[in-house]
């Protein structure tokens, strides 16, 4: 489980987060959503230890995350930021095969459950065939898949996710968010996971917390949240929600004011 409380953090003279506080219970996929500039990238920052907020505290297992040592927040703590495109003489299963740091000795070299591990992982994300290519060759959407099946290679029971989806086409944003989903919901793990399709997070998060400016606008279970009187005064636009047999779908549309109305008529 992860709690985070009363984070806070600021770009200079801008603040960003301001007091925002979470739990992240194990077996549940928690989104993190809001507008952009909400502080959503940032917030999984703290979260994973990356930065460290001037206010409050995170904890893992009920540990302070500042006070582990950084191979025991390796073994706990996977995270997938959003791809850089910085260059690697890496293939993509050396590249995976690096999930296994936390788990071997000083100058200790990957044997063959470290190379299974990697093997199955580029399986769960469809990336079995690019095995032997070049990372630095790979698209986008290729290199997002081959880092979250470097995240499941590091077998972490604490998994962080910045937009995981971005640069993936339709296929494999439901591919991968349902792997997460199934990993979590079957091996207790718990996940952070950072989402702008609202869509995306009614149907593979349990609980979303939403950002706004600057703090916490609303969070709960997805049922809860994701209603239209809850999501339009943060994200200034008309939302419809539709209720059908595999979950929530919700519609958007532009707030046509009383005055455009009155134009219309």
């Amino acid at each position: 489980m992860i709690v985070a409380e009363q984070l806070s953090w600021s770009y200079g003279s801008a603040q960003v987060l301001d007091a925002v506080s979470l739990a992240a219970p194990h077996g549940r996929v928690l989104g993190l959503i809001g507008p952009n500039g909400s502080g959503k990238t940032t917030l999984i920052r703290l979260l994973s230890g990356v930065l460290n907020s001037p206010t409050g505290t995170v904890t893992v297992d009920g540990e302070r995350l500042a006070a582990l040592p950084a191979r025991e927040a390796a073994r706990r703590l996977a995270v997938v930021v959003q791809e850089s495109g910085g260059e690697s003489s890496l293939t993509v299963a050396e590249t995976v095969l690096l999930g296994r740091g936390p788990h071997l000795g000083p100058f200790q070299r990957t044997g063959a459950t470290d190379h299974a591990v990697a093997t199955d992982a580029l399986e769960r994300v469809g990336a079995s065939h690019l095995a032997a290519r070049a990372f630095a060759g790979l698209s986008g959407g290729e290199r997002q898949r081959v880092l979250i099946a470097r995240a499941l290679t590091q077998q972490a029971s604490h998994l962080l996710l910045d937009e995981p989806t971005n640069h993936l086409d339709i296929r494999y944003q439901h591919e991968v968010l349902g792997l997460v989903a199934d990993l979590t919901h079957d091996l207790r793990r718990t996940v952070v996971v950072v989402l702008h399709d609202l869509n995306l997070a009614a149907r593979y998060c349990d609980d979303v917390v939403l950002l706004g400016d600057g703090g916490v606008a609303a969070s709960g279970p997805v049922e809860k949240v994701l209603t239209p009187q809850v999501l339009e005064p943060v994200y200034g636009i008309g939302v419809e929600r539709l209720e059908a047999v595999d979950g929530i779908h919700l519609l958007f549309h532009p707030i046509t004011t009383r005055v455009e109305e009155d134009v219309h008529r």
